[in-house]
């Protein structure tokens, strides 16, 4: 997710080069309105998005009792970024521009960190 089509269109077919199936979304709000259709494996946010910040929309996901490995994605180098991501229980932050073996190593990580906690959780009943 993030609120330049430009870096929309090109993080999309980055994935698609890896067979990764993504929905691109331009804004939190239009994400959040998706969730009724399914959770994603992944999400990827920008950091820096009009209305809600790809932090406080992973505070709101969590706040609703919705986990999802999320990563930031980010122009702006902050040590204390990774401080408050690594507090809010993000999986990861990558800064732009991506570097696609980094982000797919990321991208596979997360993925086999929600099927660990998926199988630790056991079936719902």
């Amino acid at each position: 997710m993030d609120d330049d089509p430009s870096v929309l269109k090109a993080l999309q077919r980055t994935l698609r080069v890896r067979a990764l199936l993504s929905k691109t979304f331009g804004s939190a709000r239009e994400f959040l309105a998706s969730l009724p259709d399914g959770l994603p494996e992944c999400l990827i946010v920008d950091l820096q998005m009009p209305e809600m910040t790809g932090l406080e929309l992973h505070h709101q996901l969590t706040r609703s009792g919705i986990h999802i490995p999320t990563i930031i994605i980010t122009a702006h180098s902050d040590i204390r970024l990774r401080e408050r991501s690594e507090t809010a229980g993000i999986f990861a932050v990558l800064f732009k521009p991506l570097q696609n073996a980094s982000l797919f190593a990321t991208i596979d990580a997360a993925a086999r960190h929600d099927a660990a906690i998926k199988i630790e959780r056991g079936p719902r009943s």
